[in-house]
């Protein structure tokens, strides 16, 4: 802690102060020891509650399906674990007599094994080039050796046993079996309980975590879901390697074949080392059985290829990130969890340590846990291109920002479609990372790191300039609206204002803007640091002659502002160029100030046609500039090129049938609630007009026909067109639709919908909510809207079925 932020603080509290984090940490390893030493020496009780467990996750499923069939929970809950005995007793005859008939015919294989022995052992003593290192060796052992020769030699004496009698060897039998048949009796048990009183402890656990229900009851079934899924998908990856092995063994010839298939599966639950000893057994048989090599080579053949496409194909294909581990913790965690409580442990490694990250997830003093254990990245992309930058690794910074576009491109790009990624790299990853710059400027960063991150981001602004050009003449690019006739070509001019993060802004403004098709400048300052500089004039204003020329000929002017306060110094230099060119239209990027940005009076107070915090924004104002000007026009939504067949397909699914005007309004009624909006509407598209039957929105309503409004001032046109959602936080700051009479009137500000899609893919409206305040929409409230919208069609076609409508 820095002494001058606390003044007035006494010494001793400051000290006190300065050796609180070591504290902390001293207080967290003293509690992590306790815990590590409480589940060693408590593994006779956790061992077998932790296997219960399991198996309660394996056979839970079936006892609630038995369940909802109509049989009690106690009734499903024994003859789950009756057929899970049985089942088990049932495999284990088999595989003892498998065991029995293999024993039985082991003898006869003694001359076999004899004679591959002695083939291996006259092998080894053939010559070879180590002939001379090895007999060098033993004549200096020998030389060494002859020096104890005198020494006395020790009578050697043997100490022979009784035999013991039977009862003894009974009671040593049972005596090593007591342990094992004990701790399974106990696991039995806690199944039985567990898979009986599920709801009970649940709800017990969730009492104990705490009073926030929502955290507690998310952590769980992350938990259930993540460690459900990973024994679900073991489960299929074991039988896809034991099925394959145990038919291989079988055709090759290997006596055992399904025993050795079934062991395979079954060992594939230990990780890391079931593998191995599984396959030692079919080894050692087909060594054993064949008087040549060709079985035990085919056998070898045939486990390394299952290991091969099972490591490499089967299993990243089942898991993918279903447990959410590392493969770094996998391999720690079943270290650690084998130390403390043997083989068990390491069978348990992977469902414990899934508990430990969802405990890190959902816990915010173990979020260290996430970080140690998670598989997700714990830079987000734009830290990671910082980073590198500050480490002076543009190399690295280019490659990542190459991969990052080409990630977003598709496999036949067009010019938009590079725009469009080139746009979106800089929105996500670019002018965040600058962000962060402009952070650290004044409290960690030195002149170096300054200096590394501008020279590092201009190589990386021109590496993506060189390979992601502007158009060549004579391309087009694709008109987003459809009005190509309507549209032109606008000459932007982009500048920085002082500082280099804002010269930086600028270039990738005049770079993104580029490839849309304009003609774009750029600059690097418009404002003077200091006014008596040459090259500024009095007003401080850049006087070169080429920047004044190209911001008197573009039809905008784009500034690039990083400031935190961009208040004054917008207005003032705002003010300052209208002096010089009255007639310039002036967007501001305020890339670090978006609570200013919103403020829809401080563009008019600072002389801007708009402010702007991201460049979807700032084109979305361009392409309202083409058609005219955005403060008095609505820009409508394209009109698909399938919209005549898709307008057929709406009216032959009958969804506009005025019987299912009840399901439209107890939708959007639940979306209301479900995400604490004051409206939701169902809205079907149709060719002139977008009817929403069943809005919350107070809706002029045109008489013998459903509430509705025209198309062109609809926002889910827009929805029809993309075929995708469509959030829009601030629809008074979107220049599509912040001159619509509908918007103004009934005074929306928020907008998010999703596509109402019929089982051809012909989206036939969608499914909105709307707010009267600005607000975000994270992407796990939108897919729970998409759940909705895919629930209510098929709400709609099950409805339908039951008349003689067409369906969707």
């Amino acid at each position: 802690m820095d002494r001058r932020a606390r003044p007035n603080m006494p010494s001793g509290l400051v000290h006190l102060a300065e050796m609180l984090p070591a504290l902390r940490l001293l207080i967290g390893l003293m509690i992590a020891s306790i815990v590590i030493l409480a589940l060693y020496f408590g593994r006779d009780l956790l061992i077998p509650l932790a296997l219960a467990m399991l198996f309660g996750f394996l056979l839970d499923p079936a006892v609630s399906r038995l369940k909802r069939w109509g049989l009690p929970r106690m009734a499903s809950a024994i003859v789950v674990v009756a057929f899970a005995l049985a089942a088990l007793g049932g495999l284990g005859m088999y595989l003892g007599s498998q065991v029995q008939q293999l024993s039985a015919d082991l003898p006869t294989y003694q001359s076999t094994i004899r004679d591959k022995l002695r083939s291996l052992r006259k092998s080894a003593n053939m010559p070879s080039a180590w002939d001379g290192v090895f007999k060098t060796y033993n004549t200096v052992e020998k030389e060494i050796s002859s020096v104890d020769n005198a020494r006395a030699r020790v009578q050697k004496v043997e100490v022979q046993t009784p035999e013991s009698k039977p009862t003894t060897r009974m009671l040593q039998w049972l005596g090593r079996i007591a342990e094992p048949v004990t701790t399974a009796g106990i696991v039995l048990l806690f199944v039985i309980l567990i898979l009986l009183d599920r709801d009970d402890l649940r709800d017990r656990l969730l009492r104990l975590v705490g009073g926030n229900l929502h955290l507690a009851t998310d952590a769980l079934d992350e938990a259930s879901q993540r460690i459900g899924k990973y024994l679900r998908m073991q489960f299929i990856v074991n039988v896809s390697y034991g099925v394959p092995l145990a038919m291989g063994l079988l055709l090759i010839g290997v006596p055992g074949a399904i025993l050795w298939g079934v062991l395979g599966a079954i060992m594939r639950f230990v990780p890391y080392v079931g593998p191995m000893m599984s396959a030692v057994f079919p080894l050692a048989l087909a060594f054993a059985v064949d008087p040549d090599w060709s079985m035990f080579l085919l056998t070898l053949g045939l486990i390394l290829l299952l290991e091969l496409i099972s490591n490499n194909v089967i299993e990243p294909w089942l898991y993918g990130s279903s447990t959410g581990l590392s493969t770094l913790s996998i391999i720690v965690a079943a270290t650690f969890w084998t130390a403390l409580w043997g083989p068990i442990g390491l069978i348990l490694s992977t469902p414990l340590t899934v508990c430990l990250l969802v405990l890190g997830r959902y816990i915010p003093s173990l979020k260290f846990m996430e970080v140690l254990l998670g598989s997700e990245p714990v830079l987000g992309p734009q830290q990671r291109l910082y980073q590198r930058l500050l480490a002076d690794d543009a190399d690295d910074a280019i490659s990542m920002a190459v991969q990052s576009v080409d990630e977003r491109l598709p496999s036949k790009p067009s010019q938009d479609d590079r725009a469009s990624a080139v746009s979106g790299f800089y929105d996500e990853v670019a002018i965040p990372a600058l962000r962060i710059a402009t952070q650290q400027h004044l409290e960690s960063a030195t002149a170096e790191h300054r200096l590394r991150l501008s020279n590092g981001m201009a190589a990386l602004l021109d590496e993506l300039q060189d390979q992601y050009a502007p158009m060549g003449r004579g391309e087009q690019v694709r008109a987003p609206s459809g009005e190509d006739a309507q549209r032109r070509s606008l000459r932007i001019h982009c500048a920085g204002v002082r500082w280099e993060v804002d010269a930086l802004g600028a270039a990738m403004v005049a770079h993104a803007e580029s490839l849309h098709g304009h003609e774009v400048s750029c600059s690097e300052w418009a404002l003077a640091p200091d006014s008596k500089s040459l090259q500024f004039d009095a007003n401080g204003l850049l006087a070169d002659r080429e920047w004044a020329r190209a911001v008197k000929r573009s039809d905008l002017l784009v500034l690039s502002i990083f400031n935190h306060q961009p208040q004054s110094m917008a207005r003032r230099i705002v003010r300052r160029i209208r002096r010089h060119w009255p007639g310039a239209r002036v967007v501001l990027c305020l890339w670090n100030a978006p609570s200013v940005a919103a403020d829809p009076e401080y563009a008019r107070q600072a002389g801007a046609q708009a402010c702007v915090t991201s460049l979807r924004e700032l084109h979305l104002w361009v392409e309202a500039m083409q058609v005219g000007d955005p403060g008095e026009c609505v820009i409508a939504a394209p009109v698909p090129d399938d919209d005549e067949q898709r307008v057929k397909m709406l009216h032959e699914s009958a969804v506009l049938d005025p019987a299912l005007t009840a399901l439209y309004r107890d939708t959007a009624k639940k979306a209301v609630n479900a995400f604490n909006t004051k409206w939701a509407q169902v809205s079907w598209v149709d060719a002139e007009r977008v009817h929403a039957p069943g809005s919350l929105l107070p809706l002029p309503t045109q008489e013998g026909d459903q509430p509705g409004f025209a198309r062109d001032s609809s926002v889910c046109s827009y929805v029809v067109y993309e075929k995708e959602a469509i959030v829009v936080g601030d629809l008074a700051r979107d220049p599509r639709f912040a001159n619509d009479s509908l918007v103004h009137s009934l005074k929306l500000r928020f907008y998010a919908g999703v596509p109402l899609t019929d089982r051809r893919g012909n989206v036939l409206g969608c499914l909105s909510i709307l707010d009267d305040e600005p607000r975000n929409m994270s992407d796990d409230e939108l897919e729970v809207l998409g759940g909705m919208a895919r629930q209510l069609m098929d709400d709609v076609r099950e409805a339908l079925r039951q008349g003689p409508v067409v369906d969707a």
